[in-house]
């Protein structure tokens, strides 16, 4: 479950949420050029993912055709989010609600012509079916999709660590929009790795104890924003997706 790769440098990139035209525009700000389906770097810098690619956002398809043709080439560096294993759920059959987004990511799949809806359906579930749990680069740096905690490293998989890599370090109670209330777990993080995550959308990487939330809620008017490792800097495009503050957290 867990990936390891040695001697690159990397861009890191937040919660996409199907904002397929601000992926692209990144990409080329980060300075790739696609080449025969691979998005190369002068520099032989690597792409990364914190997952969550889908739902809320107007183009998941895209995206994840996108993410499909790097995992065939050999050049997917991707740890799925909450909403990645939602979608997995779903077409493995489960009974899942289609809210929180999924359901236009349910709905654009619809549209297609029902044999493409199953070849999709299949290679989803092979994408999904391949991902480690989270990412572990150049010795010293972590990509999981909501965090990880220093005690959980080395541990073998169990439903607790993945459900807190899933969906962060939650109390079990909602908010007023009925979200679920997540503590500031990178708050108490004493670690020496650089922990890169996403998952909670903030209006600025958020960046504390060898910790960068990257998640800066692009498809919530915000930005799509990489974490450049190992230069530990910030490169962000704006959003083209409707402004919605409210969805954004701050941390205390």
């Amino acid at each position: 479950m867990i990936n390891e790769v040695i001697g690159l440098k990397y861009d890191i990139i937040g919660d996409i949420h199907g904002c397929y035209a601000e992926l692209l525009e990144l990409i080329e700000v980060l300075g790739y050029a696609k080449e025969r389906e691979q998005f190369v770097h002068q520099e032989g810098r690597q792409l990364v993912f914190v997952g969550d690619a889908m739902d809320r956002g107007p183009d998941s398809l895209a995206v994840l055709r996108l993410l499909f043709a790097m995992q065939d080439n050999g050049t997917l560096y991707y740890c799925p989010g909450n909403h990645c294993n939602k979608l997995y759920r779903f077409f493995m059959g489960n009974r899942v609600q289609l809210m929180h987004g999924l359901e236009i990511t349910i709905n654009e799949w619809h549209r297609l012509p029902k044999k493409e809806q199953q070849q999709f359906r299949s290679r989803y579930i092979k994408f999904y079916e391949t991902l480690p749990l989270y990412l572990e680069l150049e010795g010293d740096l972590l990509v999981a999709h909501a965090g990880l905690k220093a005690d959980m490293l080395g541990k073998p998989v169990n439903k607790s660590i993945a459900a807190f890599v899933l969906y962060g370090d939650t109390t079990g109670k909602l908010d007023a929009q009925g979200r679920p209330v997540r503590r500031d777990w990178a708050k108490s993080y004493k670690g020496d790795k650089w922990i890169v995550y996403g998952h909670t959308p903030t209006e600025e990487p958020y960046i504390t104890n060898n910790t960068v939330n990257i998640d800066t809620g692009c498809v919530f008017g915000g930005y799509l924003s990489a974490f450049r490792y190992p230069e530990k800097t910030i490169v962000s495009v704006p959003s083209l997706q409707p402004y919605q503050p409210q969805r954004f957290h701050k941390f205390t």
